[in-house]
């Protein structure tokens, strides 16, 4: 079993501090929204080991699908196929708040991100024209000049970080993984995560 541990660190130290991190045997480096950019200190890391990263998670709601795809289709090329995008939702006042940007059905934005996400993920395999016509985004231009084209090691799993049981229903439903909140009690998990689990891959 891999041991993702946290990669805490400003912008410049992050390749020094991922392999400290990697001689402890860790498996795997996760980065959060925190007082740094999520992505800029992965970028860091996977020029320096050679170990699963992952953000944990990427604050959706304020990036673009489009965003969110060319930057984790970037670190999968640059971590040689190691890369999962993790992706939550925060909550209403962070959203509204701090990063001023739009609150609404949180679990059905969610799911549309992912959706969006996964439809510019299989344009650029080249493997269909992208047209994703949804309820909160619209993608349908995608010009040679911005298409980055099939990555090698292929699209990277899109994962997504969960609480109550809508949310983590819709993870099942659309995500490759679920990323469960560290604060979950083992009653939590087994009575309301894995049934919300259960529910949403049937």
């Amino acid at each position: 079993m891999k041991v993702h541990v946290q990669l805490d660190s400003a912008p410049g130290a992050g390749a020094a501090r991922s392999r400290e991190l990697a001689e402890t045997g860790a498996g795997g480096l996760f980065t959060f929204e925190g007082p740094h950019d999520v992505f800029f200190p992965l970028v860091e890391a996977a020029s320096a080991v050679d170990l699963d990263l992952m953000t944990n998670v990427a604050i959706a709601f304020p990036r673009s699908p489009m965003h969110l795809a060319h930057s984790a289709n970037d670190l999968q090329l640059l971590s040689r196929g190691h890369f999962r995008l993790g992706l939550g939702s925060q909550i209403k006042p962070h959203i509204e708040k701090r990063y001023s940007a739009t609150w609404s059905r949180p679990a059905a934005r969610m799911k549309e991100t992912v959706a969006a996400v996964k439809a510019i993920f299989t344009a650029w395999e080249n493997t269909s024209t992208l047209n994703f016509r949804g309820e909160f985004f619209t993608h349908t231009l995608m010009p040679p000049t911005f298409d980055p084209g099939p990555n090698p090691y292929g699209p990277p799993p899109i994962l997504m970080g969960a609480l109550g049981p809508v949310m983590t229903r819709t993870a099942a439903e659309v995500a490759d993984g679920l990323l469960v909140m560290p604060f979950h009690t083992q009653r939590h998990f087994l009575e309301r995560t894995l049934p919300a689990v259960d529910a949403g891959l049937h």
